[in-house]
């Protein structure tokens, strides 16, 4: 998947001229940079971008464009992605659980920070990380509540944990730190609260004073056409209550926005292959493309058709049953999907919000997955 050379108006001048079979992912830089500084003026410390949401070049690129200078990291693939196209920047290599030849990769490639939740991956990085300088966080988790999904399923330390990993970090000379995840798509900023209050606690209980705070991601995208991200909130929340559970011993926050950070920048253009018996509508696309991620969080409900002349669709919209393009019964979209009565087949559903986890999930299973990106200089119709 190439990003295209040629720059259209809008996603609408590009499928009525282009009339493509294939789905189209629109890529918007001016979103993502005018997104970058919302983030670099309003949260109170270090943006890093969780490259595992949208690794694209053209994506990273805009970041660095807009003065992101920190990159979360999963995988070797990703530290050199960086370190090719931002020599210079930040790299938190905060995956808990790497093999030792992965580690060893890192510590070639310069990495001064890391992140663990267990006894035994602590162990390898003190045996292979030289200590100076460099970084060690602590992950822990909560109950969660008000996420799409819950992280700390596979990874973070019980709060018990990572007490005893605290004192063993520091212990060891590396720069103590705490970090954690509250969950992906958290709109609610009290999320972070009681995250923020936790880490204060450990950090107590352990006799550690800690460098940083990393407050993770969780930061959302616009998915749902009735609730909007509350960014700013969610940045003062944080700032705000970070200052009332460590007082004098404020460390320096960090977050690792993904999907708040190219959400937004992407939007989907799949064709209606068939409206079977007026009854279900099969896209272009599917759970096995680029949509992907909404059978794990739910469907994105910004949506709208447009015929093949790019004319908005008018009819009363109500829920279908949608599949995508594969001959797998699992390829269907979560629950009913918004569609116009007037729609027909040869049509365009366009998808707004879907710069996450969407080119990275989409796969050729039977012969699908053919996906297009195109920049355009505006996401609107």
């Amino acid at each position: 998947m190439g990003l295209s050379k040629t720059i259209w108006t809008n996603p609408t001048e590009f499928l009525r001229n282009q009339q493509p079979e294939n789905p189209v992912l629109f890529f918007a830089p001016s979103v993502v940079q005018a997104m970058a500084r919302r983030f670099l003026d309003g949260f109170p410390g270090l943006v890093t971008y969780a490259v595992k949401s949208n690794p694209g070049e053209e994506m990273v690129e805009n970041l660095i464009a807009a003065g992101v200078k920190g990159f979360d990291c999963a995988s070797p693939f990703e530290i050199d992605l960086i370190r090719r196209l931002a020599p210079d920047a930040a790299i938190h290599y905060n995956n808990p659980v790497r093999s030792r030849a992965e580690i060893a990769h890192a510590v070639a490639r310069g990495i001064k920070s890391y992140s663990v939740d267990s006894a035994s991956e602590l162990a390898k990085l003190i045996e292979m990380v030289p200590a100076a300088g460099t970084e060690i966080s602590v992950r822990f988790k909560l109950p969660v509540a008000g996420a799409a999904y819950n992280f700390g399923a596979k990874f973070g330390a019980t709060e018990e944990l990572a007490v005893e990993l605290l004192k063993t970090v520091a212990a060891a000379g590396f720069v103590p730190s705490i970090t954690f995840h509250p969950g992906t798509q958290c709109t609610d900023p009290n999320a972070w609260a009681s995250y923020i209050r936790e880490a204060a606690v450990i950090a107590r209980r352990a006799g550690v004073k800690i460098r940083r705070l990393n407050v993770g991601g969780g930061f959302p995208n616009h998915r749902a056409t009735g609730v909007v991200p509350q960014l700013d909130a969610t940045f003062e929340t944080i700032g705000r209550v970070a200052r009332e559970a460590f007082g004098a011993d404020l460390p320096e926050l960090v977050c690792e926005p993904g999907r708040a950070l190219c959400g937004d920048a992407f939007t989907l253009a799949a064709r209606i292959k068939a409206v079977r018996d007026d009854l279900h509508v099969f896209l272009n696309d599917g759970l096995y493309g680029s949509l992907f991620e909404l059978g794990q969080i739910g469907i994105i409900d910004r949506i709208e058709v447009l015929d093949p002349q790019g004319t908005r669709r008018s009819g009363a919209v109500h829920g279908r049953i949608c599949f995508g393009p594969t001959c797998d019964s699992v390829d269907r979209l979560p629950g009913d999907v918004p569609f116009p009565d007037d729609i027909a087949e040869g049509d365009f559903v366009v998808v707004h919000g879907m710069g996450a986890y969407s080119t990275v999930t989409n796969s050729r299973f039977n012969g699908f997955g053919e996906l297009q990106l195109v920049t355009v200089l505006s996401l609107k119709l």
